[in-house]
């Protein structure tokens, strides 16, 4: 795309550069730190940073193009070291992109699969993404790019693709509304409705209506997780209204998961009268697999090339990322916490032999629920046969009282103050054969822990 295309969109303006460039949004990035040669830099504000200070930082480390979404005074800067470089300045990043992804959604004519859901929307769309490449050209969302700034910028990836898998992610009433408008899907997958989010949301029933947003701009059927209670009561009150596929293990589904088992190399299970082996621990990534074989065999993917994909799943950094040394396991799920990928992590967690040692941190954006779904998790540290509990944070010492409460021996547990004293009792305490489970929401960075930990 040529700069001279996006001028004037969202009052863009060229600042300095060559008008006639062409921009490829095809590598991008919204941090200084990560930006590669040639790539598109995004100068975008947020809550506790600004990304529009950092442009000059990411002209030096080789971006060609840099957007910034804040004006700037030419004259404080000496731009003569940024030559054959283009800077632009928007009035409104988000609007600014989505217009220059409008006429790409306009003009694509292939199949659009959203996935949303309150816990495992990434994972999952990763694993329909990789069944789905056994037949097609794929596009699916980067990382967890799930918003509509998310959602532009992988429109404005789009080359040849024949079939797309987009993530859809929310915090607030409204946002998967106007995603499903613009996106207009032609299948939806809602993975879950948890208490993700419920701080600022109030309810559960109001997290399955938000995430039922989906539905306004969706064009054929929507695959649900038949487990979840809510959804399951929805679809048994909707199935004249839409086309609903199911997928479960404990409800009778259209994708039924059977013989479920679990040893050091896996999840073990059926669908179909067929047994799949999938190289991830844990009774979450089989509903994963569940909806991805759903959606494979809606695309007409035969069942053994399923099987093969999903023998390797992909995995992101920092999901489940079970890390082996030669005296120890560990389950590295620092990338986010919910209540319910707490209670899935714990029950890997309960299957491994050795000691089994729970390093938790507090879940974020529960606001006036914090303590009781933090207390929830207390019952899981008994049910799931966890011999040493660690907790840090603010509430995640609810977690621990609770634990206690129910029977948990006290010698064997600890709430900390930071991270430093985590890894030190860690490092005291470990022995051979041991597993640890580092599980927090992502502002909590326990990431530090596994690094601090591993051998």
């Amino acid at each position: 795309m040529k700069i001279k295309d996006m001028i004037g969109k969202s009052s863009a303006k060229l600042i300095f550069g060559d008008i006639n460039a062409d921009v490829n949004f095809k590598y991008f990035s919204k941090d200084s730190r990560t930006v590669n040669f040639d790539d598109v830099f995004l100068g975008i504000k947020g809550d506790n940073f600004n990304g529009n200070d950092y442009w000059e930082e990411a002209f030096r480390k080789g971006a060609s193009t840099c957007i910034l979404s804040e004006d700037i005074n030419i004259n404080d800067y000496n731009i003569k070291e940024f030559t054959k470089k283009n800077l632009i300045v928007v009035d409104n990043m988000e609007e600014f992109l989505v217009l220059l992804a409008k006429p790409i959604r306009s003009k694509l004519n292939i199949p659009i699969i959203a996935v949303t859901g309150s816990v495992g929307k990434t994972s999952t769309k990763n694993i329909i993404a990789d069944i789905l490449e056994t037949k097609y050209k794929v596009l699916k969302t980067s990382g967890n790019l799930n918003t509509l700034i998310g959602l532009a910028l992988t429109l404005l990836k789009v080359t040849d693709e024949e079939i797309a898998v987009i993530e859809m992610g929310m915090n607030h009433a409204g946002e998967i509304s106007v995603l499903s408008n613009f996106l207009k899907p032609d299948i939806a997958v809602i993975t879950n409705i948890g208490t993700a989010h419920i701080g600022y949301l109030g309810s559960r029933e109001n997290i399955l209506a938000a995430k039922l947003e989906i539905l306004e701009g969706l064009k054929g059927p929507i695959f649900i997780n038949n487990d979840n209670d809510l959804l399951h009561e929805w679809a048994k009150n909707n199935f004249h209204n839409y086309q609903i596929i199911t997928y479960g293990i404990e409800e009778l589904s259209d994708y039924q998961g059977k013989s479920l088992k679990y040893d050091k190399y896996g999840s073990h299970f059926q669908i179909q009268n067929k047994s799949i082996d999938i190289n991830v621990i844990g009774r979450h990534f089989i509903y994963n697999s569940l909806i991805a074989y759903a959606i494979g065999d809606y695309f007409h993917i035969d069942s053994d090339s399923m099987i093969q994909k999903l023998a390797n799943i992909p995995l992101e950094k920092d999901r489940m990322e079970l890390i082996r040394t030669a005296k120890m396991t560990i389950l590295n799920d620092t990338y986010n916490a919910s209540y319910d990928s707490v209670f899935y992590a714990l029950e890997v967690l309960g299957c491994f032999d050795g000691r089994k040692i729970a390093v938790l941190g507090d879940i974020g954006e529960l606001g006036e629920y914090s303590e009781e779904i933090h207390r929830k998790i207390g019952p899981l540290i008994i049910k799931n046969n966890i011999d040493i509990l660690i907790t840090v944070g603010e509430f995640s010492h609810y977690i621990n009282e609770e634990a206690i409460n129910l029977g948990f021996i006290k010698k064997n547990s600890y709430h900390l103050n930071d991270k430093k004293e985590t890894i030190k009792l860690l490092n005291e305490i470990k022995k051979d054969n041991d597993n640890f489970l580092i599980k927090a929401s992502n502002s909590m960075k326990f990431n530090e822990i596994v690094d601090g930990i591993k051998e």
